[in-house]
């Protein structure tokens, strides 16, 4: 998947968090993944056997390699979407590479995800599982995908340690008769002052 931050939140290699479309011409082998935030224009289709007349053993080769790929892509980032839920803040967009029968795959994809903290540890730590789940989603999820995770998984360690000192704080206060709200509002005031990971990531296919 391509996780795609917004703000800092989307496959098999990682994209480069700027939109702007996309074709990459056509060579003997399918190109890479597709860079951040890169969508391309609409694949076109051909029907009937025209587009692959006269085609060399080694074009038929390569647009069988294009096939495949495109549905790796979009299974892929499907399975980030279907994950992400409320969190996806776009949905699916794809680097195209045209092959020699006049037809666009998608050889790249990302999704956007929010990956901003929530407005409490606990919400924060919620959102959190959510974002690791959505990265790991797809069957093989890249390094981009794993490195999403392992961000979101900080994200909810940071979390679960403010959470901790904001009950240790209440107990103390509770304890000495005192209202808790100070401490509270204390920890609560240092939490959204610092955001645990930058506002959007991206996830690649």
């Amino acid at each position: 998947m391509n996780l795609s931050a917004t703000t800092p939140r989307t496959t098999s290699q990682p994209a480069t968090p700027s939109v702007m479309p996309v074709r990459v011409a056509a060579s003997a082998t399918p190109a890479g993944p597709a860079s951040a935030s890169i969508s391309a224009a609409p694949a076109t289709s051909f029907s009937g056997s025209a587009a692959t007349t006269n085609l060399t053993p080694e074009a038929l080769a390569l647009i069988s390699q294009l096939k495949a790929r495109d549905t790796e892509v979009r299974q892929h980032e499907q399975a980030h979407m279907a994950t992400a839920g409320g969190l996806a803040t776009s949905g699916a967009s794809y680097t195209y590479q045209r092959g020699p029968n006049g037809v666009d795959y998608a050889i790249g994809g990302e999704v956007h995800i929010d990956t901003s903290p929530g407005r409490t540890p606990q919400e924060t730590i919620e959102r959190a599982r959510t974002i690791q789940a959505a990265a790991l989603a797809p069957a093989s999820p890249s390094g981009a995908d794993q490195a999403v995770a392992a961000q979101a998984q900080q994200m909810e360690l940071q979390a679960r340690t403010e959470l901790a000192v904001q009950q240790a704080q209440e107990l103390a206060a509770s304890a000495s008769g005192s209202s808790n709200d100070s401490g509270s509002q204390k920890v609560s005031q240092t939490y959204q002052q610092l955001p645990l990971v930058p506002p959007k990531l991206d996830i690649y296919a």
